[in-house]
């Protein structure tokens, strides 16, 4: 089991204190395992593995348990057999009816730890500030970071370098479900289909109670194609009706809300940066995992320049950063961060190939006068860093413990 210590060093300060510790993300992601690695923690602290008690809501076994009353009901019964404090983990809390109330009534009444997982922004977020208000605190589970899937990928081939491993992550994307079928290249290209399949049927059609399947199948086709590219819902309605598909702005946005709600698409908003403000059109759209866009799409090696940003964009999420694409006049940043006041610039290109390419890669800082630490990441091998913009090869700038 990988440690996954970047999600563990936030959650920690959090660890046997009141607020409801949640865990959100795409579906296999590893929010399970991160309740694993809390209770190992926890045993490893002193705390009786007696204490917990813990549910998946998607066992058959907890049919019974799956509305707010009977599962209140169970939970006290058993609580009462526990001396000292409650840890309750609970898998899929999202296929409780009204677990919201169940939930914060647990927090009320018992001496309790309470850790929850659910794979439904709308769900979770919207409800849990509604019924739980300041009470809780949200960690997101991505897919694996390439320092990750290094980790995992040497217990399957400990003579892989880290060029080759590279290789395979643009392909294979970082589900960890992957390692187990060994990152088979048949295999896990089913096996990511097959979650597509599950997240497009289970989180975005039904949930939403969507009834044009095959619209809403042309438009992620379009945003998975188009990933890193400027984005315009009109655009998208042009081509749409150039295939013979009439629909509006509004119900593309609203599709592609709800893929964004499963955490299978992420938006990003553009920020004049001479200006201060945020840009009201033409943001772009990233996926959760590379891999999965392999699996359904292909050309991740065709699209790298896009995949590379993809990835990148993974990793600042990952680092905890609030990001954006920043425009200077005619010149677009990739991406414009933030975490805690402490910003960073990162420009994402293939290869910086010829002087005019290491000119436009470079030149998108001219008019930022701060301080900040700037980055052209590329998957060249050689440093051509310049005016104190830093040039760092793509392996490097993921695996690196902090930027600065």
């Amino acid at each position: 089991m990988i440690k996954r210590e970047t999600y563990m060093k936030r959650i920690r300060p959090f660890i046997g204190n009141e607020l409801i510790k949640v865990m959100t993300g795409i579906r296999r992601a590893g929010k399970s395992v991160m309740l694993e690695l809390i209770k190992e923690e926890l045993i490893e602290s002193g705390v009786n593995s007696n204490n917990f008690i813990s549910i998946n809501f998607e066992d058959l076994r907890y049919t019974h348990l799956l509305n707010a009353m009977a599962l209140h009901k169970e939970i006290l019964e058993r609580a009462e057999q526990i001396e000292g404090k409650v840890y309750l983990f609970f898998d899929e809390i999202q296929e409780v009816s009204e677990w919201e109330k169940c939930v914060n009534s647990f927090r009320v009444s018992l001496d309790c730890d309470i850790y929850i997982t659910g794979y439904n922004a709308k769900l979770l977020s919207g409800e849990l500030a509604t019924y739980l208000g300041g009470r809780y605190v949200e960690f997101i589970i991505y897919p694996f970071s390439f320092t990750e899937f290094l980790e995992l990928y040497h217990t399957i081939d400990i003579n892989a370098s880290i060029q080759q491993c590279f290789q395979k992550y643009l392909l294979s994307g970082g589900m960890p479900y992957l390692s187990n079928i060994r990152y088979e290249q048949e295999a896990t290209k089913q096996y990511l289909i097959d979650l597509f399949n599950s997240v497009q049927l289970k989180d975005i059609v039904k949930r939403n109670k969507v009834r044009d399947i095959d619209l809403l199948e042309r438009i992620m086709a379009y945003v998975i194609a188009n990933i890193g590219n400027t984005f315009s819902a009109s655009s998208l309605v042009k081509f749409l009706k150039n295939e013979r598909r009439t629909t509006s702005t509004d119900t593309v946005l609203n599709y592609i809300k709800y893929c964004c709600d499963s955490y299978l698409f992420y938006q990003v908003k553009r920020e004049d940066l001479q200006g201060k403000h945020i840009l009201s059109t033409n943001e772009k759209y990233y996926i959760v995992d590379h891999g999965i866009r392999e699996a359904i799409f292909g050309r991740n090696m065709r699209d790298i320049n896009l995949v590379l940003e993809n990835i990148v964009y993974m990793e600042l999420l990952r680092r905890g950063y609030k990001v954006m694409v920043g425009k200077s006049g005619n010149k677009e940043i990739d991406f414009v961060c933030d975490k805690s006041g402490q910003k960073l610039y990162v420009q994402v290109a293939y290869l910086l190939a010829d002087e005019s390419t290491i000119k436009r890669e470079f030149g998108v800082y001219d008019t930022i006068r701060d301080n900040f630490p700037k980055y052209v990441v590329t998957m060249d091998e050689f440093d051509m860093s310049q005016n104190g913009i830093k040039h760092k090869n793509i392996r490097d700038f993921l695996t690196a413990s902090e930027w600065n």
